[in-house]
């Protein structure tokens, strides 16, 4: 099988890529959904001024999940953000897969994408530090000390992306000179 042009792996790739990126959106909007209803309910669910119309049983621990109403719209705010950034990505790579289907692959516009990519990265890293720091206010029981534990990983693949984006200016660059030369 090829790797480049229609019918390689680069299209089987962006075709996989196409499916993730309509689930990621299916996600984000049930996630979207579930948080505002929260944050609609966190009124009248989670005390203060309208305690009466609480669900019986709500009010002294006896109903675990009003009580923690608050963390669970957060988590669902972190959730919709991560799926974000994910919809970024996969937005991104698709369109160098396209390239790559193409047989072009050494556009400038993909530099462009690819660091849009390292960013997106960058920004699921610390949405992932966050969301660990956060698990250690709200349930330090749960937090299992690693708050601040480094994903080697997870750098590691940023840093290839970074390079990966300078390797395609280099090749759009050289592609620029060669058209240039008679």
């Amino acid at each position: 099988m090829r790797t480049l042009g229609p019918g390689s792996i680069a299209a089987l790739l962006k075709t996989a890529l196409d499916v993730a990126y309509a689930v990621l959106w299916a996600g984000l909007a049930a996630a979207a959904v579930l948080t505002a209803a929260g944050l609609l309910a966190a009124p009248f669910l989670a005390g203060g001024a309208h305690t009466a119309l609480r669900p019986p049983g709500a009010g002294q621990g006896l109903s675990p999940i009003f009580d923690r109403l608050p963390a669970l719209i957060a988590l669902g705010v972190a959730v919709a953000v991560y799926l974000g950034v994910l919809l970024v990505i996969f937005y991104r790579l698709r369109q160098v897969f396209a390239t790559l289907i193409i047989g072009d692959p050494f556009q400038p516009e993909n530099v462009g994408r690819l660091r849009t990519v390292g960013l997106a990265l960058i920004a699921l890293e610390a949405v992932g530090y966050v969301v660990r720091l956060a698990v250690t206010f709200v349930a330090p029981a749960r937090a299992d000390g690693h708050v601040f534990g480094v994903n080697l990983s997870g750098w590691f693949a940023i840093l290839v992306v970074f390079v990966l984006a300078e390797v395609f200016r280099e090749g759009a660059r050289l592609r620029r000179d060669a058209e240039l030369t008679i």
